[in-house]
């Protein structure tokens, strides 16, 4: 008879082998789209309906809610720490385009990027059948988040470590970590897009800059005497132009940001600001790629937690994602390299300080401890038996629970499961564009 550690570890290894399939299933399927749109439209909805009464008749069974019930707060704690970050981030990339005003995005070139033409160069050399798998649209943004949230979904198979709510809420108080110093990056130095018709596609602020601007950079800008003149007396001696002045809206105590967000006067209305233009993407948000961080959270989650063969294709995907950022322009290089080494750097840095901890560990510790003289004792009688009972005891100490044994319990399954549901649909609907 093995033993209870062997038994666990062949069903994680089963529950491994499935979660590897469903995850190359899920990107394989949505990529099919672009090579048969007939077959995608069947595929896709029977992928996600298996995957779900799948889950459903495994939550039914799952033993660890009470560890899952201990990590709902700091869960709830990070989604609300990531939205905020994520306001921030909306409206610093909204600012950092709007206050330079559209002659100078429309008028600016692209930085010269030595990683754009490095893809250029291979496009002449490698065979077209390479180059035309390097411009795929293979995976995307909301392929990373859907890939994370199959794996935090996966402690219903025993594929990962309880509880799954302690690794989405790592994963989104490193994301909101993220988020902010990204903010903090970009809204520091301005660069120009890579596209420079990008932000007159996409914003409508007005064409001259704003006033702090207007004061401290247009009469530097160009005038190389100007700016040793400036850098020698340091102090702005510059006279500012004559511009129309900007729309000032209505927003009550918001109005604070006016100067920063420069509404027009078709557009200034709330509520609040039609809900801060939907949030999309920006122009000059660049350094660092927010969805390369995105990437290489999940990779690394992936990692940690899962490991095998389908974690390092998920970083080969990382790596196709990059390229592809730099490749259309999205990004510059060091766009992409910058929030590589921040992503793996930023998780590893929570590890360290993480309070979600599994305490099976501890708990397997601290029974072989107390157990120690009568396992030595029993192994010095070649008592087999007695070992293998000791051993099982040890084992069976970081079982924490069994099936939800409450109505509060029921209630709260219910409830996460309900709740996720929810969060998977409006992460796949408002980040399917990317």
């Amino acid at each position: 008879m093995g033993s209870p550690a062997i038994s666990q570890r062949r069903q994680r290894h089963g529950g491994s082998v499935g979660l590897g399939i469903a995850a190359i299933a899920y990107v394989g399927i949505d990529y099919a789209r672009h090579l048969s749109p007939e077959w995608h439209e069947r595929l896709q909805p029977a992928l996600w309906a298996a995957l779900a009464i799948a889950a459903v008749i495994r939550a039914l069974f799952y033993k660890h809610w009470s560890l899952e019930l201990r990590a709902a707060i700091p869960f709830i704690l990070s989604i609300l720490f990531m939205l905020s970050a994520l306001l921030f981030e909306a409206i610093s990339v909204r600012s950092v385009t709007a206050v330079l005003g559209l002659d100078w995005h429309n008028g600016t070139p692209p930085l010269p990027d030595v990683g754009q033409w490095l893809l250029l160069a291979l496009n002449e050399k490698l065979p077209q059948f390479v180059v035309d798998v390097l411009r795929a649209r293979i995976i995307g943004l909301h392929h990373f988040l859907m890939l994370f949230i199959m794996l935090a979904f996966s402690v219903l198979f025993n594929s990962v470590k309880a509880p799954g709510l302690g690794l989405g809420a790592r994963y989104m108080f490193t994301m909101g970590i993220g988020r902010l110093l990204r903010a903090i990056a970009f809204v520091s130095t301005i660069l120009p897009s890579p596209r420079p018709w990008c932000a007159s596609a996409r914003f409508q602020v007005p064409p001259h800059p704003n006033h702090w601007v207007q004061k401290y950079y247009v009469p530097y800008a160009k005038d190389s005497s100007a700016i040793r003149h400036i850098i020698q007396h340091d102090i702005a001696y510059g006279v500012t132009g004559e511009y129309a002045s900007d729309f000032k809206p209505n927003w009550g105590s918001m109005n604070f940001l006016a100067d920063f967000l420069r509404p027009t006067a078709s557009e200034g209305s709330s509520p609040w600001y039609h809900l801060l233009k939907k949030a999309g993407g920006g122009c000059n948000d660049l350094l660092y790629s927010g969805h390369m961080l995105v990437a290489v959270l999940t990779a690394m989650a992936w990692t940690e937690a899962y490991g095998g063969f389908t974690s390092a294709l998920i970083w080969v995907l990382v790596a196709h994602s990059a390229q592809r950022e730099i490749r259309e322009r999205h990004h510059y290089s060091v766009d992409c390299i910058v929030a590589i080494y921040m992503g793996i750097l930023l998780w590893k840095m929570t590890a360290l300080f993480w309070p979600i901890k599994d305490t099976s560990r501890y708990n397997r510790l601290n029974k072989l401890e107390k157990i120690q003289n009568g396992l030595l004792k029993a192994a010095k009688d070649s008592d087999i038996e007695k070992v293998r009972e000791l051993l099982k005891e040890v084992e069976s100490s970081s079982q924490v629970s069994e099936k939800p044994s409450s109505r509060a319990m029921w209630f709260f399954s219910g409830g996460t499961i309900f709740f996720t549901i929810v969060i998977v649909l409006l992460a796949f609907t408002l980040t399917s564009d990317g």
